[in-house]
């Protein structure tokens, strides 16, 4: 039995509005030969008889049933929209989750994207597509009143449905390939632009710009002829649907009139049957008109089945006791995110609750690797991670994220206020967000600023420089007192000022009795620490103490001399 995911839930809720719709929809369509019914009776009665009255009557009655009609098609509208509400209500709140996890699992596999195919499979649920669907069963009713009219206006009727219809999977067939591979140009080339505009100082600076403004353009290429190439197709077999839809009309109305001159139907029977025809075309000419939304909604579909059947919701978890702070690794080895090479192996240790343990190594050997490890953004192939004995797969997320700080070595702030990030986005007292800036260091650089604590940062803190951005990080990784703190080159972007804020929030922390993990590569740090891991090539080459590895040994000299003054930048 399929197991079932949260986009089946959303689709069970939206179901429950679309059986009240299809019923709207039946009376809707039922309301639609009120028209024909109103032009058959003016030629044929009013016409003839000259009556008034007569005309008065049912003209008023056509009016109240026209009236009918757009209520209910306006109710049936708001149903949808609030349908699709729902239905995106289900569907977010563990989109989001699964894209975050996408991403760091598979940096290509189109996260960004996937976070807006719920919006296109919406788009389709609560427009006129869905609609078209809604209309299709009643192109036969339609057609079968034109051959109640006369067999030989029911055969144009039909005629013009299955041309119109074949038409729509000429369409399909022939521009399927070409808009998949546009989408997947177009999600290139938008990944590869991200990508660069996120370094564009770097570019403009070194002249890079035309050479990868020439990369971009080859992959804006690609998805500009595969949209070319099923535009031509598509337009090509559009245009042919409309000369043939007005040919169509016009013959069903000649035809009419030849029957009606040899009296086999009168004059009003002749403009209904036009009607009707016309009413049996809308929702096949709709369905072609919204192919294209069709087709976009089917590939987000398939695009977040995939996603829900490979990434699986978070467990619900039992709460743990608040932990201490002891972590210990156990025979880890892992893999880099979406390959198989092997990145760290066999890596073994224990950290007591209150110790700081700095981490040191070349560029490349592994240290950020086992960083990421540690905070749980990265499974492992072998081994495992403990805080306070229980593996870290086995802590709900949401509560482990209170205990645990982490400040990445590329430290990204979000739009919002300095203040809203220390907090990470939560509601918590103001006094905790000052206490936070104040045990960093930065305090007083935030109360410089202009807006202070409700400075507006910008989308990756850009109004922000990069030594002030880490700092900021800093106090959002130190925020509501964490148990356990993480840092990546915390001094990788900072001044004297900063280092020196740096090094005393440390010593805070270890009074505090926070377990302290630390990636670096200078000295003065080392001072600090109670345990130093040596890493090489992704394996635990020493974990000793500060003093052991301080001592004035030949051996020694030469271990720290490869092991420290690595560039920030370059760190693994």
């Amino acid at each position: 039995m399929q197991k079932r995911t949260p986009l089946h839930e959303a689709y069970d809720r939206f179901r429950a509005v679309v059986i009240t719709t299809f019923v709207f929809s039946f009376a809707i369509n039922l309301l639609l030969f009120a028209a024909p019914l109103y032009m058959l009776q003016i030629y044929d009665r009013v016409l003839g008889t000259r009556n008034e009255y007569t005309l008065v009557m049912i003209s008023l009655i056509t009016l109240f049933l026209m009236m009918v009609y757009g209520i209910l098609e306006y109710v049936r509208s708001r149903m949808l929209v609030r349908a699709g509400m729902q239905f995106d209500e289900v569907l977010s709140r563990s989109l989001f989750s699964r894209a975050v996890r996408l991403r760091i699992s598979n940096p290509n596999g189109g996260a960004e994207q996937i976070l807006s195919d719920g919006n296109k499979v919406r788009e389709f649920l609560t427009g006129s597509g869905i609609l078209a669907f809604f209309d299709a069963p009643w192109v036969p009713i339609f057609i079968i009143v034109c051959f109640l009219f006369h067999p030989w206006l029911g055969y144009l009727a039909l005629f013009g449905a299955v041309v119109i219809f074949a038409l729509a999977l000429i369409n399909e067939y022939s521009t399927r390939t070409q808009l998949k591979a546009a989408n997947n140009a177009a999600q290139g080339a938008s990944q590869f632009a991200g990508t660069v505009l996120q370094n564009a100082e770097v570019i403009r600076s070194m002249g890079m710009e035309k050479a990868l403004g020439e990369r971009w353009k080859e992959r804006h290429g690609e998805m500009l002829d595969a949209q070319a190439d099923a535009s031509d197709k598509a337009g090509t077999i559009l245009t042919f649907q409309k000369f043939f839809r007005m040919v169509i009309q016009s013959a069903i109305l000649g035809l009419g009139a030849y029957l009606a001159l040899h009296q086999e139907i009168s004059p009003g029977i002749m403009i209904a049957a036009s009607i009707m025809m016309g009413r049996a075309l809308q929702p096949v000419e709709q369905g072609v008109a919204q192919w294209k939304q069709f087709v976009t909604a089917r590939q987000a579909h398939d695009r977040l089945k995939r996603l829900f059947e490979m990434i699986p919701g978070d467990e619900e978890r039992t709460e743990l006791p608040v932990p201490i702070g002891h972590l210990q690794v156990e025979n880890l080895t892992s893999v880099l995110p979406g390959t198989r090479t092997p990145f760290l192996k066999n890596i073994n240790f224990v950290l007591e609750p209150g110790k700081t343990l700095s981490v040191i190594g070349p560029s490349g050997s592994g240290k950020s690797s086992l960083i990421r490890h540690l905070v749980g953004v990265w499974p492992a192939v072998n081994g495992t991670v403990r805080i306070d004995g229980a593996e870290i797969a086995h802590w709900d997320a949401e509560q482990i994220g209170r205990y645990v700080g982490y400040l990445p070595q590329e430290v990204r702030l979000f739009a919002g206020t300095i203040a809203e990030n220390i907090s990470r986005f939560q509601s918590g007292e103001s006094e905790d967000v000052v206490k936070a800036a104040m045990m960093a260091g930065v305090h007083d650089m935030v109360l410089r600023l202009p807006g202070g604590y409700e400075t507006q940062v910008g989308d990756n803190g850009a109004q922000l420089s990069g030594g002030q951005r880490q700092r900021i990080g800093l106090a959002r990784a130190i925020y509501s007192m964490p148990k356990l703190v993480i840092l990546d080159e915390p001094n990788s972007n900072l001044d004297s000022e900063g280092e020196t804020a740096l090094f005393e929030a440390i010593k805070a922390m270890k009074a505090a009795g926070i377990t302290i993990v630390l990636v670096t590569h200078k000295t003065n740090l080392l001072a600090i620490s109670d345990q130093v891991l040596i890493m090489r090539d992704g394996i635990m080459q020493a974990f000793t103490t500060p003093q052991e590895l301080f001592k004035p040994t030949t051996a020694n000299v030469q271990r720290v001399g490869q092991q420290q003054v690595q560039p920030a930048a370059q760190s693994a």
